[in-house]
Formats: structure tokens, sequence, C-alpha cells
């Protein structure tokens, strides 16, 4: 954690004012903790989101970016309705897009453009792969993106799988999942997908991709493997 402190400066936020510029509307975002030594990264985790709001525009003297935090124990009805285990968690659209560890490192690009996206409430897709979400994913998707904390083309991959969610989220359906997961703070899903390079992603627990994939080919990959009940 000790790596992360120079995170925290004027620099820091000026560049992170800069990125978030262009924020239009409010953004919720819920930060999931756990108290003691199991959670090597919660504390850092809520000092980021914090920071993060800190450097958001403001409407009225209020950030644009609204920051919930939740502790395991305490706010365990909460964790039920996110469908969240694991700590940390930061989750947007009541959970649909996460992600499970730590968002920094190299993943705080896609964390940054992630609430950009949701505030402009534009994915950034293309219309073509846009519209065949809205049109075509009607069964259960849950995108799982791999990803480590010095991967620079992670979050290439994690914000895609994320507007996915939210281009399913607009059209009225809960039924895409995204959750970037890191790999070292959850070795076992690792393990679990057999990973041996970052990013990997899997669909509805397959692997589907190793590296970033085309916009066309995760749409193609997540219509083959959507389950319709």
């Amino acid at each position: 954690m000790e790596e992360y402190v120079e995170l925290f400066n004027d620099e820091v936020k000026e560049a992170l004012r800069d990125a978030l510029k262009d924020m239009k509307g409010e953004v919720d975002v819920y930060v999931f903790t756990s108290q003691g030594d199991d959670c090597q990264y919660c504390d850092l985790t809520v000092k980021l989101m914090n920071f993060i709001g800190e450097a958001t525009p403001k409407i009225d003297g209020k950030s644009l970016l609204h920051v919930h935090v939740f502790n395991k124990g305490k706010d365990d009805e909460v964790f039920k309705k996110f469908m969240v285990e694991r700590t940390p968690t930061v989750a947007f659209l009541d959970g649909l897009v996460r992600w499970t560890g730590a968002p920094v490192g190299e993943e705080l690009r896609a964390l940054v453009e992630t609430i950009v996206r949701l505030s402009m409430g534009e994915s950034g897709l293309s219309p073509e792969v846009a519209q065949a979400v809205r049109e075509k994913v009607k069964g259960n998707v849950k995108i799982e993106t791999i990803v480590t904390h010095a991967c620079p083309y992670c979050p290439y991959a994690a914000l895609m799988g994320h507007m996915v969610a939210f281009e399913a989220y607009k059209a009225g359906r809960k039924n895409v999942v995204s959750d970037a997961i890191e790999a070292y703070e959850n070795q076992d899903v690792a393990e679990k997908y057999q990973v041996m390079s970052v990013p990997t992603m899997a669909i509805n627990g397959s692997v589907e991709f190793i590296g970033v994939p085309t916009e066309d080919n995760l749409i193609n990959s997540i219509l083959d493997k959507q389950k319709i009940a």
C-alpha cells in the first residue's frame, strides 16, 4: 500500500480534475470494505474514491461523484443487494459495473473514464455494437476481466466490458454484469481461469479472450454465451 502514498498529491488531483472536467450528471459509487488485516487495500480504496470525489466538478458546491461506503458486518444487507462477497469492491449502477479489488495503478484510468461516461450517459461503444447490446443481449451475461495494477492494456478491456453493461442498463435491463477482478488480490479467481497473462476475459465462466478483444469480437462472444432463461 505504501507505493500508492504518492498518488494523493496536488499534481495528481489537478490531472484528475482535467480528466473529469467533462462530467455532466451525478454519479453514485458504492465502496464495500471490511475491517481488519484481511483487507489490505480497503482503506486505500476509500481514500482514493474520496480523493477522486474532491476532484470532480461541483454543482452548488457539491461534487458530482457521490461516494457511499459500506462495511462488512455492519451493512450486510447492502452487500447482499449488490451481490458483493469480496472487499474492497467499487461498484456502479446497482453493482452491474464493478471492480473487485482496488482500482489503482493502471486501472485508475479505466475507473476515471467509466465515471465520465456514466456521467455523460454515453458508453463510447460503436453505434452498431451499442445497438446489438440493446436489441440482442436479452439473456444473462457475466463478464469477468482479470486485471493487474501494472497492466497497461487491462483498462481497455475492463472499460469495454463495463460499457456493455452500461448499454444494457440504459436499455432498462440489468442482465449484464461486468466485473474487473484484480488478480493478485483474488488469486483463487486467477487460478480458476488459469490466467497466465492479463487481461483475460471470461464470459459466463468461460475464458473467451486473452488480451483486449475488438468490440465486434466481444459482442459476438456475448451473444454466443448469453444464458436465456
